[in-house]
């Protein structure tokens, strides 16, 4: 399977165009809090598939000097499930839905696991592979970036396992990195089917 995701909140016509014309689908991570109602307007209109991405991207201190992790990689339960909480009103105010959580930097805490298992949703996809929540189930793959998506497809391939690649809006506007993702694309297009994270966008009711 080869899945495509597109995060950071600026609409890419050119990009998203490139991949209608080979019959590949994308799943658009969404942070709605601060989503532009002209990203919300043409994520509703294409009617791609949808993942939340999270709250507000707040980073969380390690400590001993160990650095910062994503908003969700390091939250007990019970916080999980008020951000998720939080995030779900928020979709829900653009007018959108989806059971799909991907969150920021692809990074979950157990607690995380558990609180979006609680609340519904039905898949979580993270760095290391994509969780049916339902089922309790987990298919490893990792996720490629831009930058890594060139190399890592062949290695990937070889190994037999499911493409991920993700891009990020600003990755696009890096001369030679759309050609360099669309070529990666090709590669797994000879070889595996195309899908997405979830259904396609739902309004919320």
């Amino acid at each position: 399977m080869l899945y495509v995701s597109l995060s950071g909140g600026v609409v890419q016509k050119a990009f998203t165009a490139a991949l209608d014309a080979r019959g590949v689908p994308l799943t658009h991570l969404l942070r709605p809090a601060d989503a532009p109602a002209e990203v919300v307007a043409w994520i509703r209109e294409r009617g791609d598939a949808l993942a939340l991405h999270g709250y507000d991207h707040a980073t969380r201190p390690l400590g001993h000097g160990r650095g910062r992790k994503g908003e969700f990689a390091c939250l007990p339960r019970h916080e999980a499930a008020l951000r998720l909480t939080a995030a779900r009103r928020a979709l829900t105010a653009v007018g959108l839905w989806t059971d799909v959580f991907a969150p920021p930097r692809w990074l979950a805490s157990d607690g995380t696991v558990a609180a979006a298992a609680e609340q519904g949703f039905r898949v979580l996809a993270v760095d290391s592979g994509i969780h049916d929540l339902h089922a309790g189930t987990v298919e490893p793959a990792r996720v490629l970036g831009a930058r890594s998506a060139p190399l890592g497809v062949g290695w990937v391939l070889r190994r037999g396992g499911p493409v991920r690649i993700h891009v990020r809006a600003k990755d696009l506007r890096r001369p030679g990195r759309p050609e360099a993702v669309l070529a990666a694309i090709d590669t797994a297009l000879a070889h595996v089917t195309p899908t997405t994270y979830g259904r396609p966008t739902g309004r919320a009711a």
